[in-house]
């Protein structure tokens, strides 16, 4: 009987200790267009988790804010109206101050290498701060600036009186500190923002000011390594503790700091690929900062480091270990800014 069991079994092309495994199939959402290169980092990893989970753990993406605003994403995968989402962390200032610590300006300067340094720091702290989720991983995108509709943003002065959407919530208190006005929106919101003149300026990525419709309504960009934003995947708890100790390895191959270098390196690529569409255009102004200049930039951010560490403590974290622990992860995989 036993050998005809396991012959049936080996049929149906199941090995025995798979025989009891549920099937999952996962709805991955983000809230960017198809076209961007996240979509197919999230199938890529989608397809990764099915090779290794044995065809068990299937999926499916949802773009362009299909299952939600791109503000709740970080609710909805702890909520359960999607499995695995795509978070910009900076999209809700003060619930997740210590991984601030990556929007912080002049501190990263490479897409893939500040994302493996971002999310090997970051995992301990993930435990505390994203404790309602699984954190899978943590990854940036290529250091940017400032584009305007109005004028050239030269100095840290020009800012003032200026209506701007910064990118996350560490740009929105340089924009305060500076005297100028936030304005809040998602990405895929800012062309219309701007448009309507609702704001002036935006901190976005090279890439994307072409993907989303931003060249079309602006006209002079700050050429200057000023920022990055850092964002992550995580993953409904629920789910993940329903599935087989060989499912969740498939899954924790896919979340680990190789993973997260992957997904930093492609929409790296993608983004520095917009330095020279965007120079490219005519009537635009594409310009490259002083060294005079840039000091006063970097001065100006100073006291958002302050900020950040105050953010942190209410947290019972250490701040200035925190910071020294970054930095070593950012040296180690050659990312750290000069």
């Amino acid at each position: 009987m036993r050998k005809t069991f396991l012959a049936l079994l080996l049929a149906a092309g199941v090995t025995p200790g798979f025989a009891q495994e549920k099937t999952f199939e996962l709805k991955l959402s983000h809230w960017v267009p198809a076209s961007h290169p996240l979509q197919k980092a999230l199938e890529d990893w989608g397809s990764a988790v099915e090779k290794e989970s044995g065809g068990t753990i299937k999926s499916k993406v949802f773009p362009a804010q299909q299952l939600g605003k791109a503000f709740d994403h970080y609710d909805m995968a702890r909520d359960g109206i999607a499995d695995v989402t795509y978070v910009n962390p900076g999209y809700q200032p003060g619930r997740f101050p210590i991984i601030g610590a990556g929007e912080l300006p002049f501190l990263m300067s490479d897409a893939k290498g500040g994302s493996m340094a971002l999310d090997a720091w970051y995992r301990k702290y993930a435990e505390k701060e994203m404790k309602d989720v699984k954190f899978c991983l943590a990854f940036i995108h290529s250091p940017s600036s400032f584009h305007s509709r109005t004028k050239k943003i030269v100095v840290p002065d020009d800012v003032k009186g200026m209506k701007i959407r910064p990118a996350h919530a560490t740009m929105a208190n340089f924009v305060t500190q500076l005297g100028g006005t936030n304005v809040q929106s998602s990405a895929p919101e800012v062309r219309d923002i701007i448009e309507r003149g609702v704001a002036d300026a935006v901190t976005f990525p090279w890439g994307s000011m072409v993907l989303f419709g931003i060249d079309k309504v602006t006209k002079y960009d700050m050429d200057a390594p000023l920022y990055v934003t850092t964002f992550a995947f995580v993953m409904n708890k629920d789910k993940y503790n329903q599935m087989s100790d060989r499912q969740k390895k498939a899954v924790d191959n896919n979340c680990n700091t190789e993973a997260a270098g992957r997904v930093g390196e492609a929409w790296g690529k993608f983004e520095d690929a917009g330095v020279d569409k965007l120079k490219a255009q005519a009537d635009r102004e594409v310009y490259k900062l002083t060294a005079e200049q840039m000091a006063l930039w970097k001065k100006a951010s100073e006291p958002l480091i302050k900020t950040w560490g105050e953010g942190v403590k209410k947290t019972g974290a250490d701040p200035d270990a925190a910071m020294t622990e970054l930095r070593a992860a950012l040296t180690k995989y050659n990312a750290l800014a000069q």
